[in-house]
């Protein structure tokens, strides 16, 4: 009795351990030697990068070049701060990517890296990058990343894939071609005269107060203000009054879904403790609701065809599947939210930063300047059509 009782242990050891084995080896021929076999063949194209180790791949590199970029700008920076020069360079990339800068100054403008079991191409080469959008049957935005993107863009043009990305291209696209963006200007030039006259109203107010004829503007908010009224207004025919609950939600979940590291990963294997998560679904029922309010009263009225209208037709004819009112309305709540999002951050951003530039060169203000002059005549009216001459 004793002997088969150990015999019996013996066997489920056994399996165990051959359990184990054929799990590890499995997950070493899904993550390494897949990885690996990908290496390989674009060594063979002529494809390099950094080795990566077996576990972690490039990260535990790219983590000592970021910190080790850190330290070199802080020190520079405190040297240009004692020495009186630029205290910001226009060169983002090698403070943000600075291994990135590294590798492309040794491997060339394409080459390939590791995040553990995830193999990556790096290309730095625009041509070659436009060419591989146009490719939308083979190509497209990795999963790991749109998954996590999800509660913030939906199943819109920004996260989709394929054929749902081509029927949402084809819809969207149009209503941003340059006869449909000159029809705007008009409308981006009340909301930018508004903008200035609430400075100029801050910058009165603040003389008036103190005897200085300066103040304390928060540009970057303003701008994303500023860029939301024209979204809101040029493609779904409403102020930034209405909308601004929307933007306001949207930017509170973007800031919880960025906290998680897209490239250095992050804890809960991928998923948010469930407080945040809570919070994400409850802002995501909020946005959808609030951009459906908006929805409705653009049905109740007679308006012109603008982005929205187009999205609402298109709903109607796209591939529609089982529930088609469901379909319907997630159709047109994601779409919209990837405007909403796509249109005002990314350009509020863009400005931001393209002020503070100017900010720091005088001299290009000057160039800028004397150039819209020439353009436009001195006059504070944009003329659509004379736009192409701006070069500067």
């Amino acid at each position: 009795m004793e002997t088969l009782s150990l015999l019996i242990i013996r066997t489920v050891c056994a399996m165990a351990v051959v359990a184990a084995l054929s799990t590890l080896f499995r997950l070493y021929n899904s993550t390494w030697k897949s990885s690996e076999r990908l290496r390989k063949r674009l060594n063979m194209q002529g494809i390099g990068g950094p080795p990566p180790s077996l576990l972690y791949g490039n990260v535990p590199e790219m983590q000592r070049i970021q910190t080790r970029a850190a330290l070199d700008d802080k020190a520079s920076a405190c040297s240009r701060q004692r020495g009186g020069g630029e205290f910001v360079a226009h060169d983002y990339t090698s403070t943000l990517f600075p291994y990135f800068e590294q590798w492309r100054k040794e491997y060339g403008p394409v080459y390939t890296y590791s995040t553990g079991a995830r193999q990556h191409l790096y290309i730095n080469q625009p041509e070659l990058v436009k060419e591989l959008n146009q490719c939308f049957t083979l190509l497209g935005k990795p999963s790991y990343l749109t998954k996590r993107l999800a509660p913030m863009l939906g199943n819109g043009i920004l996260r989709s894939n394929g054929p749902s990305w081509a029927q949402q291209r084809k819809i969207v696209a149009p209503e941003f071609f340059m006869d449909k963006v000159k029809g705007m200007v008009g409308l981006m030039g009340e909301s930018a005269q508004q903008l200035l006259r609430s400075w100029d109203e801050r910058i009165e107010a603040a003389a008036a107060e103190g005897g200085k004829a300066a103040a304390d503007i928060r540009v970057d908010e303003d701008l994303r203000e500023f860029s939301a009224d024209v979204i809101s207004r040029a493609c779904f025919g409403s102020s930034y009054s209405k909308g601004k609950e929307i933007f306001s939600k949207l930017r509170s979940l973007q800031m919880i879904i960025s906290k998680q590291s897209f490239l250095f990963g992050h804890n809960f294997f991928g998923f948010l403790p469930a407080k945040k998560s809570r919070e994400v679904n409850n802002l995501e029922k909020e946005i959808e609701s609030l951009i459906w309010k908006v929805i409705e009263e653009r049905e109740r009225e007679c308006s012109d065809k603008d982005l929205m209208q187009m999205i609402m037709e298109g709903a109607v004819y796209s591939d529609q599947g089982l529930d088609k009112d469901l379909f319907r309305r997630q159709f047109i709540v994601d779409n919209c939210k990837n405007i909403y999002f796509a249109g005002h951050e990314a350009t509020a951003v863009a400005a931001s930063w393209c002020l503070m530039l100017l900010a720091l060169h005088p001299e290009w203000q000057q160039r800028v300047r004397e150039e819209v002059r020439r353009v436009f005549g001195g006059g504070n009216i944009l003329d659509p059509e004379s736009l192409t001459q701006l070069k500067t």
